[in-house]
């Protein structure tokens, strides 16, 4: 088979020269052979495949060390591998979307200036099956949170968790509020892995964060875990955490649905988690509206009530107090296989 030249190759591919030598030196495309004399390197029709597949995943903005390792997968499993990363892309734009309207609208002098409050109510019980209760809540006037231990020693670093957070139920402006929020989940993970550190032991232990903090009319949230924050908003649920867990990783890699996560053995299994290691958490903006209803919880109440079930008491139960009496009672209907903690919150007019 004759070969091509770098010009031409480049042309078939619709790339450059200067592109085709990048990926030569980077191990991505490799010449066909490198002629002894000139050094001109030549490449094989057969390559245009792998060139142009490489050009695509360029184009989707994926990192070249990700992009090599996707080459030498077989087609399924770089469909997936594909899949992963944009489901991931797809997840950080959502996440930054929020923040580019509230930088738009404070930059262009048009913030809202309503300010509205919370009306809440926080109810943890320690189901029917364990021993003891590793599941904390918290909820004050700007500050909703919930954290989940796990591990023989989770019962003391979900505590530590929230205490971390309590310095938050202030004002806090707008613009502070992410860092805020990025910062102090810093300070209970330093906390958490001090504790760890001086208490060690042959299991892992440690603890989910969710928590979201009000400043004027915007909620900002922080995550690490499968806890989750449900919205009502006009009579429809929406989720709005993303479970730090395997079977969440499959689900996005498409890999695994939603039917088959209940019943895998992993479903349980975290990804992130406080736990004495560094942990980035999921961080985002949300407008707080008035007649919004919101949800915080662990994985004791929404893995053992179906979603459809939680929205029926949220968009019933008149006050907040009522409502997580009602969602601790369908849990242990269930079967109380866990630790429940659950935070209802009202947003209602300033």
């Amino acid at each position: 088979m004759e070969l091509l030249t770098i010009g031409a190759f480049a042309r078939a591919a619709r790339l450059s020269p200067k592109a085709l030598r990048l990926y030569d030196e980077l191990g991505l495309l490799a010449p066909a052979r490198v002629d002894p004399l000139s050094g001109y390197r030549l490449y094989s029709p057969d390559q245009l495949d792998r060139a142009r597949l490489v050009a695509w995943l360029r184009r989707l903005g994926m990192p070249l060390a990700r992009i090599r390792g996707v080459c030498e997968l077989a087609p399924a499993d770089a469909a997936a591998e594909v899949r992963a990363y944009w489901a991931q892309v797809e997840a950080d734009t959502a996440a930054r979307r929020s923040l580019a309207s509230f930088l738009v609208a404070q930059l262009s002098g048009k913030d809202s200036t309503m300010t509205v409050t919370l009306r809440y109510a926080v109810r943890t019980d320690q189901g029917l099956v364990r021993d003891s209760n590793q599941d904390v809540g918290y909820a004050g006037e700007r500050l909703l949170a919930v954290a989940d231990g796990f591990g023989a020693r989770g019962e003391p670093l979900s505590t530590m968790a929230i205490d971390a957070l309590t310095r938050l139920d202030t004002v806090i402006p707008a613009g502070e509020l992410l860092n805020a929020l990025a910062d102090a989940v810093h300070r209970a993970g330093a906390a958490v892995g001090e504790y760890l550190s001086a208490n060690p032991g042959d299991e892992c232990s440690g603890t989910t964060l969710t928590a979201m903090v009000l400043s004027g009319s915007r909620l900002g949230l922080v995550h690490v875990g499968d806890a989750r924050v449900y919205l009502l908003r006009g009579g429809r649920l929406f989720r709005i955490t993303h479970d730090h867990t395997v079977v969440q990783s499959l689900i996005a890699e498409g890999r695994l649905t939603e039917e088959e996560a209940v019943s895998h053995p992993e479903r349980s299994m975290l990804v992130r988690a406080l736990h004495g290691k560094a942990v980035e958490p999921d961080l985002a903006l949300h407008d707080a509206l008035p007649g919004d209803r919101y949800l915080l919880c662990s994985d004791g109440l929404h893995t053992v009530v179906p979603e459809a079930d939680l929205r029926e008491v949220l968009a019933s139960e008149g006050e907040p107090e009522e409502a997580t009496r009602r969602l601790v009672e369908l849990a242990n209907a269930g079967g109380g296989p866990d630790n429940v903690v659950c935070v209802v919150a009202d947003v209602v007019p300033g």
